[in-house]
């Protein structure tokens, strides 16, 4: 498996002879209804009306050009960052078969979001909506854009600078989806670990990959019990990036592996396990913004752990009322083997916090509860430091993957009471799913500022919508890269 590719993405000063069709705003520039915007042609507003165009986001519509090429004009509603987006992902399924395509689609951006936010929001809406896994399907039909011409003002030149950091970050993005979206059966935990060795090498990051006896031996009990049940051994992925100057900061990411979630002995119905393949989607989106660390360069030394297993019934599986004891010491009773992603996450979370970074972030899909109470496009988010959720919740804002907080109430911390062990997996049936978890968590990052992310809803789409489609969305990507690119020390609690 390669890293995901898409179309290149250039700025320039006029549309291109050789384009085959040019997207234009439905609403011209400073009003105008006659001539050219940004060296591209305009269309009349009372021509698009009198078709029925009601300029929606992601609304398009083909009519003719001035020199007989066809014209696709793009709706754009109120212009926001998530507008620009949505009709970048609307000029590609438009273009799909058009080998170059040019747009002035940027010139419509508002003075409160500027050119540069907008050319980045169209051309992560126009990449991501290019991405289709065809891997195993005889007859794939890949997007055929090639090449998009982004005509910007006089001026603007500076642009393809932020041209080349969406389209980096949303390949990313799109990698991730591939490895979301590759089945279990082939994307093992060692696997896995092959593939962000692979990476690793390429990027010129720092990798170690710990096979079952070094887990052993870094008594990683939390990691090994879930991956006992499994004819295929865990890993533990550990990925580093050291920026060229001395960082501002150090921080630690950690995603969620499990490569195949079967509940364990605690099963799951039939229905529930046919998506499992994907609890392993913060594993990959923590891997995928790795792979870009070095092309983008942020100030910060980042350290990444994947703990990567199969959750699996077995004869060696473990068995609801066993004991594990996780890295730094604290042993839990597993209940119920279904909760395997927060016992992983415990060992790779307490092996994090020995480091001492200044901050950590995890991402998992961790709870059903979360997908209850956010649904499938906002991520819940939880953590120790206002500060650091604060910033996470900014920086996912700004990427177009929203996060909403939610509480870690000390007055719940006593489902997690064992009679035979520290702690308990699981904690009343019902009753605060998503932060009861979030509070099992904070049990092992030993205070280090922390910000956790339970993706299970909006890392899988279960139906094709502007530039998601359905399957892993890869969600997180854009949003660990927005935050690393611009993170600075944090405030003393």
């Amino acid at each position: 498996m390669t890293l995901a590719t898409g179309p290149v993405f250039r700025a320039v000063g006029a549309v291109p002879a050789e384009a085959g069709l040019v997207a234009v705003p439905a609403t011209p520039p400073a009003g105008r209804r006659t001539g050219t915007a940004a060296g591209g042609p305009v269309v009349d507003p009372a021509s698009l009306a009198a078709l029925g165009f009601e300029d929606r986001p992601g609304q398009t519509q083909i009519v003719p050009g001035p020199d007989g090429r066809p014209v696709l004009a793009v709706g754009l509603g109120e212009r926001t960052a998530e507008d620009f987006r949505r009709a970048g992902a609307a000029v590609t399924a438009a273009a799909w078969h058009v080998e170059r395509v040019a747009t002035t689609v940027v010139a419509a951006a508002p003075p409160a979001l500027g050119p540069a936010a907008a050319a980045r929001a169209l051309v992560e809406g126009m990449a991501l909506a290019a991405y289709r896994y065809g891997a195993l399907k005889r007859d794939a039909r890949p997007c055929r854009i090639q090449s998009v011409d982004v005509v910007v003002a006089r001026g603007s030149r500076g642009l393809q600078r932020d041209l080349d950091r969406a389209s980096l970050v949303a390949g990313a993005a799109c990698w991730a989806r591939d490895l979301v979206n590759e089945p279990a059966g082939t994307l093992t935990p060692a696997r896995l670990a092959e593939l962000a060795a692979e990476m690793g090498e390429r990027a010129g990051l720092a990798v170690e990959v710990l096979d079952e006896a070094a887990l052993a031996d870094q008594r990683m009990g939390a990691l090994l019990g879930v991956g006992q049940g499994s004819v295929q051994p865990p890993r533990l992925i550990r990925l580093a990036y050291e920026p060229a100057r001395p960082p501002v900061a150090t921080v630690a990411l950690v995603g969620k592996g499990i490569t195949f979630d079967s509940g364990g002995l605690s099963l799951k119905p039939a229905d529930s396990m046919m998506a499992m393949k994907t609890d392993m989607s913060g594993a990959a989106a923590v891997l995928a913004t790795m792979s870009v660390l070095p092309a983008l360069a942020p100030a910060v030394r980042v350290a990444a752990l994947v703990p990567a297993a199969e959750n699996m019934p077995g004869g060696r599986s473990l068995k609801p009322g066993d004991v594990v004891r996780a890295r730094n010491g604290t042993t839990i009773e597993v209940l119920n083997t279904d909760a395997e992603g927060r016992l992983v996450l415990a060992d790779a979370l307490a092996l994090a916090a020995e480091a001492g970074p200044d901050a950590i972030v995890d991402l998992a899909t961790l709870t059903g509860a979360q997908k209850v109470a956010l649904g499938t496009r906002v991520a819940g988010l939880m953590g120790n430091h206002d500060g650091l959720v604060a910033r996470v919740r900014n920086a996912a804002e700004r990427a177009g993957e929203p996060a909403w907080p939610l509480p870690l109430p000390a007055v719940y911390r006593s489902q997690l009471d064992s009679p035979v062990a520290d702690l308990k997996n699981i904690g009343d049936a019902g009753i605060a799913g998503a932060l009861v978890a979030g509070l099992f968590l904070q049990e092992f990052v030993a205070g280090v500022p922390w910000a956790h992310l339970d993706i299970a809803g909006p890392a899988r789409s279960e139906a094709d919508d502007a530039y998601l489609t359905k399957g892993g969305t890869g969600w997180g990507v854009r949003t660990l890269a927005e935050l690393l690119c611009t993170f600075e020390p944090l405030e003393p609690r």
